[in-house]
């Protein structure tokens, strides 16, 4: 019995040993196809240990197991063994990818710089018959790493910020020798300006803007302030805040026989990243720079006191807070592109425009063809007052880009705005007459006794002629007959008690009181008004300028928001401004929008509203189109 049981046990035993040594050790299973994605296309970038293609190259170099315990090595083995192969593009990959996995372990610029190198001489080498396929992922991977390897090279300041502390030639010492690099002392000036305050942009995340553009391409995307050189009279300068978008780039030359010889020499390079899209290496190549720009518009838009202010500056000197009106460019205005110029509403920004801008930045057509700027006012004002701002803003510019007048460009200019931004707009482009005049006095301005600088300030004020460079505007849900909200008597009361006028607005009004008798051919208000007084739809101001059309040969388009679409036109209106408001006659075109007031520059229709409309202004344009 004893025996018999052992006898069948051990046959079990031996089925089972039979069958284990019969069962294949390479099998399948079926798996989640968004986890093996991730596991196929899983690299340095994105894990803590190397891609498949350079474990592939590892185990055939019999150097898988060595790296993790001694990187430095078995990279230097490594990269002994690709000599001896004159650096196939496998083992250039992996010492890229490795480099960049150990110096994002240990930090070390020589091996960020080494992946710099590896990843340029696998990418453009220097027989163009060597070069990767076009879908081989590690091409993308590789521009990827240098990019990355290339930010993370650069010195930084305790706060983050690229540390540019010399403007000469310097080396980087490398696991295998050094790398040389020539750099122009003037490399971080061009157009007239000189960049600072240098920060990366790709380890930045962006919040608070619908889409995130990047370009893909080579090159270290950066972010930096820029400010006129000595002597050099900006057309339109930048706010404070303003950051224009750069792209760094280290170009390896010969980056084989560097490798071969330990002493790699390249040059580095700057370039304003939306102004130029590539650039030549030797061997005729033209190469696709890698580019953020709305990362460093969010950066700007993050450090501005726009968001904080809106009220503040509405409300102006009752807080404490007082805005210079101001004409701002997004990046240094470069000569033979078109001005478009962005004009905000009440106790709003230019930040307001944020959305619309990064996608016309984004749009190659637009981007190239039109230099966007933004007029920035304080929105309490008289809308008369406010408006001459904006024209004499905007002259002034003119003037400065193009002095003898016979630039097609500048003479070209499209304004556009929102809200009350849309009533400065109108101004623009119209021709008053004595009309706004009339709406305060019936006396002959000309024999009005005021101060010399008073008398100017109204003349320009309430004269109005169209400004001869403005060929097109767009009404953006402008109260063209005012907003109901503007109406009620409690609001203009707190507007009254809270809004303080500027110095020069005070004087004028005294003047008035003191010029014009009250009532019959005099003056026809006790103070003067704001911009909420104006915008009241009984109000004298807002009547008159409703009636005034715009002036022969300026095309005018007009997108008019409200909430609710099914609702009769009558009674429509997006929370501020009722669609009766805002239409206006004797316009090219009109688009309704569903959405409210506030934000409707953001909203998709509209957004492809003006694209569509730059695009037509472009095709008819006189001013040459860049080469």
């Amino acid at each position: 019995m004893l025996i018999s049981e052992l006898r069948r046990v051990l046959a079990v035993g031996l089925l089972v040993l039979v069958a284990a040594a019969c069962a294949s050790p390479v099998g399948v299973r079926r798996e989640d196809p968004h986890e093996i994605q991730r596991y196929l296309t899983r690299s340095a970038l994105t894990d803590d240990h190397a891609s498949d293609f350079t474990q592939n190259t590892l185990r055939r170099y019999g150097l898988l197991e060595a790296f993790e315990r001694q990187p430095v090595v078995t990279l230097a083995n490594l990269h002994g063994a690709a000599a001896a192969e004159d650096f196939p593009p496998g083992a250039l990959f992996a010492l890229a990818e490795l480099s960049f996995l150990h110096a994002s372990q240990t930090g070390t610029q020589s091996d960020y710089a080494a992946t710099v190198i590896y990843a340029w001489a696998l990418l453009f080498p220097e027989n163009r018959e060597a070069s990767l396929d076009p879908l081989d992922p590690r091409g993308r991977i590789a521009a990827d790493l240098y990019n990355r390897a290339l930010t993370s090279a650069f010195r930084r300041t305790h706060d983050g910020r690229v540390a540019f502390k010399t403007r000469a030639d310097f080396e980087l010492g490398l696991p295998f020798g050094k790398l040389s690099v020539t750099i122009r002392p003037d490399a971080l000036a061009m157009e007239g300006y000189e960049f600072y305050d240098v920060r990366p942009v790709t380890e930045l995340k962006v919040t608070g803007l619908q889409n995130r553009y990047r370009h893909p391409g080579i090159g270290s995307p950066l972010a930096a302030k820029a400010r006129p050189l000595p002597g050099h009279v900006p057309v339109v300068e930048l706010s404070q805040s303003s950051l224009v978008p750069l792209t760094a780039v280290i170009a390896i030359d010969q980056p084989i026989a560097g490798l071969r010889s330990g002493h790699v020499r390249g040059k580095f390079e700057v370039f304003t990243s939306l102004d130029e899209q590539s650039f030549a290496i030797p061997g005729g190549r033209t190469i696709r720079l890698e580019s953020e720009p709305t990362a460093a518009l969010a950066a700007s838009l993050s450090e501005s006191r726009f968001w904080k202010n809106e009220m503040k500056v509405f409300l102006g000197n009752a807080i404490g807070v007082r805005q210079e009106s101001a004409l701002n460019g997004i990046r240094p205005y470069e000569k033979g592109r078109i001005p478009v110029v962005f004009v905000h509403g009440t106790a709003s920004s230019p930040a307001r425009w944020a959305d619309m801008i990064n996608d016309m930045l984004a749009d190659a057509r637009l981007r190239e063809r039109f230099a966007f700027w933004t007029f920035t006012y304080d929105s309490g004002n008289p809308i008369a007052y406010s408006a001459w701002q904006l024209r004499d803003a905007l002259t002034k510019a003119v003037r400065r880009g193009d002095p003898a007048g016979n630039d097609p460009c500048l003479g070209d200019m499209v304004v556009l705005g929102h809200s009350q931004g849309g009533l400065l707009t109108k101004n623009t482009a119209i021709d008053s007459g004595n009309q706004f005049w009339a709406t305060i006095s019936s006396a002959d301005f000309e024999a009005t006794e005021f101060g010399p600088e008073q008398k100017q300030l109204l003349r320009e004020s309430l004269f109005v002629k169209p400004l001869p460079f403005v060929t097109e505007v767009m009404f953006l849900a402008t109260p063209h007959r005012g907003s109901y909200l503007a109406g009620p008597q409690f609001v203009r009361r707190i507007a009254q008690r809270f809004v303080r006028l500027p110095s020069d607005l005070v004087r004028v009004g005294a003047d008035l009181v003191t010029v014009l008798p009250k009532g019959g051919p005099g003056l026809t208000f006790s103070r003067m008004p704001t911009s909420i007084d104006n915008m009241s739809p009984g109000n004298r101001y807002i009547q008159t300028l409703s009636k005034i059309p715009v002036a022969p040969g300026v095309k005018a388009h007009s997108i008019i928001s409200v909430v609710d679409t099914t609702k009769p036109r009558s009674s429509a209106g997006d929370g501020v401004v009722k669609y009766e408001s805002a239409r206006i006659e004797g316009v090219e075109t009109e688009l309704v929008v569903q959405s409210p007031h506030s934000g409707m520059q953001a909203a998709s229709q509209t957004i492809e509203e003006v694209r569509r409309i730059l695009l037509e202004h472009s095709a008819a344009s006189g001013c040459p189109v860049p080469e």
